[in-house]
């Protein structure tokens, strides 16, 4: 059996394959087609499979050696008693779902779709069992455990993946990376090293004034002098800001109205080097930028593995919320027109895929060596929740994929990298995302600036309010600015914004801001309050449902707002 080890010889390259774990805080705010079922679909179809796939590779011998990011507010989730308790039970009813279909299609006489409905009980079955006896309901310290061992990196995240380049003050982004890197010490008790930033959202030194509202103009520090601040060694880009040319973004088939993409002038540094940022205290944190070749193999609408047509179709269901029988067929075809869907055919494509995908990544890094002589990387950023959920075969790829690596390339972390082949370019990096057009457009447009409004409103009077307390606050004054905190980070997520742009989920999107907003206005009348004597009644109770509701960041503290250096 092939494994991830290399098999002798001087590399002419590393893989550095990063998977981007994140949702946004849905527990307790609606259950399905959207809430807390993404959760629970992102467990059973993303992170059980990866880790199974981690596992295996791991008892056979080798060492997966990929960077998994964990954002703080996933990892709030997934240690949650609320989602330990409810998702054995998301998983009966699936199962439950499935053996009725599969009794319906053996009572019609159709024995081809009675094997994949028992496919898919047989599917549901493993994740109770693995979540249960494997892995001890505890997801996050099975992901730990491999950290521990020596066979991943995890990296963390803004708190709760605000979109750091547009949020209104300097003490905001000072607290979405601080709740970030307490989020990860508790979780996995040592400090993080590399950080996702969310969108790959960059925004180097500049002046800066907010795209809407009253123009107020100041000197911002670059992200990197946060990240540094903190302790923060490494984090990554899209390609076109190291590079240069035209953005491919990575969203574009889910957008209604695209962003234009602005071509830049070909800098000349290659994204196949990492490369170092300097910061205003003189030290230096590395960036990694994606590999356009390697990451179009999967994320492009028209050439991405996906789309093939023996790939189980994720759009249509039996009925709403069913089960899914039929393959892609071809991307074009109405969703009544689709073939049945055949698993052996399925599992035979994904691994001619994953073969493909490590030819091109080494063809990639032999070009490199041979332009260059230099060790080159290729890196691989991927949304987790593609593998299992949007693309069935996916965990099946990735298993491939670790196990056809051998030879001249081998997989890395991006810290294992960074030590092997310490980055010499010292570069400066212009402002842009990963979204369509490489800019800010995907979440900063015409039908998403009232939620900038509202943030910039809410991080204003947060602030000012938090300075107010300082100097007179007791218990209940506390409590209160806490939970003002809690909602404000759950305000500035980037998931609302991005998913009124793609239309996917407006409506709730829409529905969470104003509540999350609606929340901090009462918060913010209470914390003006005088705080001598009990709180009212129905304050009281209000107040302690709302920190059951919305309850991440226990160890949450107001001095993270207290400024930036």
């Amino acid at each position: 059996m092939r494994t991830s080890a290399r098999r002798g010889g001087r590399p002419v390259g590393h893989l550095v394959l990063v998977l981007h774990t994140h949702l946004p805080w849905v527990i307790g705010h609606g259950r399905g087609p959207h809430g807390q079922d993404w959760l629970n679909e992102g467990a059973a179809e993303c992170y059980l499979p990866i880790l199974r796939v981690l596992d295996r590779i791991v008892e056979d011998g080798g060492s997966p050696r990929i960077t998994i990011g964990i954002t703080p507010v996933l990892s709030e989730m997934l240690a949650s008693p609320k989602f330990r308790r409810d998702f054995p039970s998301y998983l009966d009813e699936r199962r439950g779902l499935a053996l009725r279909d599969r009794e319906e299609f053996e009572a019609i006489g159709n024995p081809l779709a009675a094997r994949l409905a028992a496919s898919w009980e047989a599917f549901y079955e493993g994740a109770t069992r693995d979540f249960g006896e494997t892995y001890g309901h505890d997801l996050l310290a099975a992901f730990s455990r491999l950290q521990e061992d020596g066979h991943i990196e995890v990296i963390t995240s803004a708190g709760t993946h605000g979109y750091l380049p547009l949020l209104g003050r300097d003490e905001s982004v000072e607290a979405q990376v601080q709740a970030g890197v307490s989020s990860y010490r508790r979780h996995f008790r040592r400090a993080p090293r590399g950080f996702w930033l969310p969108e790959c959202a960059y925004r180097p030194a500049t002046s800066w004034s907010r795209p809407t509202g009253a123009a107020r103009t100041w000197n911002r520090p670059g992200l990197e002098d946060v990240l540094v601040r903190h302790g923060l060694r490494y984090f990554f880009v899209d390609t076109h800001l190291v590079a240069g040319g035209t953005p491919s973004g990575t969203y574009g088939e889910l957008l209604e109205a695209q962003e234009t993409a602005e071509t830049r002038a070909a800098t000349g540094l290659s994204p196949n080097d990492a490369h170092v940022l300097a910061t205003r205290g003189r030290k230096r944190i590395a960036v990694f930028a994606r590999d356009p070749k390697s990451s179009v193999q999967v994320w492009s609408a028209d050439y991405g593995y996906p789309g093939d047509g023996a790939y189980l179709e994720f759009h249509r269901k039996k009925g709403e919320g069913g089960l899914r029988y039929w393959r892609v067929t071809s991307r074009p075809l109405p969703l009544d027109d689709k073939a049945p869907y055949d698993p052996n055919a399925a599992a035979a494509r994904a691994r001619a895929h994953a073969d493909h995908f490590v030819a091109t990544v080494r063809e990639t890094l032999r070009a490199h060596h041979r332009a260059t002589g230099r060790t080159g990387v290729v890196v691989a950023p991927f949304d987790t929740e593609l593998f299992g959920h949007w693309w069935f075969e996916g965990p099946v790829w990735l298993e491939a994929v670790l196990r056809g690596l051998h030879g001249d390339v081998t997989p890395a972390t991006a810290s294992e990298y960074l030590l092997r082949s310490p980055p010499s370019s010292m570069i400066t990096l212009p402002e842009g995302s990963w979204g369509q057009g490489g800019g800010h457009g995907v979440w900063l447009n015409d039908d998403t600036r009232w939620i900038w409004d509202l943030v910039y409103r809410a991080e204003d009077a947060f602030i000012d309010q938090v300075r107010e307390g300082a100097r007179r606050r007791g218990n209940r004054g506390s409590r209160v600015l806490t939970q003002l905190a809690r909602e404000l980070l759950l305000l500035e997520a980037s998931d609302w914004p991005f998913l009124v742009t793609t239309i996917s989920a407006r409506d709730y999107a829409e529905a969470r801001v104003k509540f999350h907003t609606a929340a901090f206005d009462r918060l913010l009348a209470l914390a003006r309050t005088s705080v001598a004597g009990p709180m009212p009644k129905g304050d009281e109770e209000w107040l302690k449902e709302l920190e059951s509701l919305d309850s991440p960041f226990p160890d949450i503290d107001l001095g993270w707002w207290a400024g930036s250096a």
